[in-house]
């Protein structure tokens, strides 16, 4: 094992003085809550990251963008905190063992709310409380959390416009108000610049993507609600990934939504309802929200579903977003939901295996918000229109890429004798998903 992958050789560099700042779901120095609280109560404070074996030992793909995303990232916030004399400690493990290992005085950190990072976090603070180390987590990942937008009878919201609606009549300043982090960096500890393991080391292989930038184009804001629909248009603003990995402050956003446009506002607070919902209601992750989903009886041809992963269905608008996501990572939202509702829908194929499908594969993948898509599609989740609901793709094509700009980029062959016919029916697709969903609901 190299020795950057070696936990032992961490405690080289923490001392009894030194505080930990450990980087998870928030890769940037600006307005950063657990650095700033760090900065703040500690005159030695040293940036860790652990790239967690739990995690990366079940990604099949050995390529996978994700990972390369991470360790990019941290490339470019290693090089920053080297410009300021400090470093940035990166090592490969487990995390509660690696915490084991070390002793700092005291460590920093942002808030996880998905069930195995909530595990984790608790088994972290078993193993530090009895090494009396102080262990301090903060709201960062999201405007209001857990508890914090609730119904007037103190249960949580399961529809989203009752929420939204709260949500905004609560916000104000103090919510979205920046924590100047950056004022404080004089208290980094400094320390030569550590070594940092490469992708190789981690048993994983550079991507070939273009990584949407860091940028926060409000020209695109501000023109969203015009544009947000057309798969064909740069319409949206491709900071998903950037919110997943914290590489961008939600509270900046919410700044420049407040400012520019509210239905860019309205798909921010999508993101925090789907991170309410998995926090109140944490059997979504393997169940149906409303229960009585459960009994839906799915066809799962194994066929059929290998057709819709290549994107060799027949149906050319969920196709290009199939292939766009295979070669990119990528997806447009529009085109995310007919493709989700053609596999649910048309095929009668379980939520479950789509959502794991775009789990391997999307660069932004966020279990909350792809479970509640997921389920929004398959009429299961927290959604206030009827089962009947059934997406008919060649009329969303006639809508959002009328011209086929979109699809012509991924399904070059259509119109040819290499394009396959359609795998299904719409007509019968759509009377046979609601009489099954009816079979399933009855006595519900």
């Amino acid at each position: 094992m190299p020795a950057h992958l070696n936990p032992p050789s961490a405690a080289h560099y923490i001392n009894n003085d030194t505080a930990i700042w450990w980087i998870r779901r928030d890769i940037r120095l600006e307005d950063n809550t657990a650095l700033f609280h760090a900065l703040k109560e500690n005159k030695k404070v040293l940036p860790l990251f652990i790239f967690d074996s739990n995690i990366l030992g079940l990604l099949e793909d050995k390529t996978d963008k994700r990972v390369d995303f991470i360790h990019q990232s941290l490339a470019l916030l290693k090089n920053k905190l080297e410009k300021l004399s400090s470093s940035l400690l990166v090592l490969y493990g487990n995390p509660v063992d690696i915490f084991k290992i070390i002793t700092p005085t005291a460590v920093y950190a942002n808030h996880d709310y998905e069930p195995y990072g909530i595990k984790r976090d608790a088994a972290v603070a078993s193993v530090l409380n009895k090494k009396d180390v102080l262990f301090k987590t903060y709201k960062d990942h999201v405007i209001f959390e857990k508890e914090e937008i609730l119904k007037p009878d103190g249960t949580p919201y399961t529809i989203f416009t009752p929420y939204a609606k709260t949500w905004k009549q609560k916000l104000s300043e103090f919510y979205y108000k920046s924590y100047p982090s950056e004022r404080y960096l004089k208290n980094l500890q400094k320390v030569k610049s550590l070594s940092m393991p490469t992708l190789a080391d981690l048993g994983f292989i550079k991507s070939v993507v273009d990584f949407p930038e860091r940028v926060i184009k409000t020209a695109t804001i501000e023109k969203y609600h015009l544009q947000r629909n057309f798969p064909s248009i740069k319409g949206t603003t491709r900071l998903s990934v950037h919110l997943r990995f914290g590489t961008v402050s939600i509270r900046k956003l919410v700044q420049v939504a407040l400012k520019k446009n509210e239905t860019w506002l309205n798909e921010l607070i999508w993101r925090e309802f789907f991170q309410m919902i998995l926090w109140h209601f944490p059997h979504v992750v393997d169940h149906a929200f409303k229960p009585a989903y459960d009994r839906v009886e799915w066809r799962n041809n194994p066929k059929e579903f290998e057709a819709w992963c290549e994107g060799k269905t027949g149906y050319p608008i969920v196709d290009a977003g199939m292939r766009e996501l295979n070669a990119t990572g990528f997806m447009h939202n529009r085109v995310r939901m007919i493709a989700a509702s053609f596999l649910t829908k048309h095929l009668l194929i379980d939520w479950r295996w789509g959502e794991a499908y775009f789990a391997k594969k999307l660069l932004d993948y966020e279990l909350a918000s792809n479970n509640g898509g997921w389920q929004w599609a398959a009429g299961s989740g927290c959604d206030a229109a009827p089962y009947f609901r059934v997406f008919n793709p060649q009329l969303q094509t006639e809508k959002f890429d009328p011209d086929f700009k979109y699809i012509k980029i991924w399904v070059p062959e259509l119109n040819t004798s290499k394009y396959p016919l359609p795998i299904v029916d719409h007509k019968m697709a759509r009377e046979r998903v609601i009489k099954v969903y009816r079979l399933a609901l009855q006595g519900s």
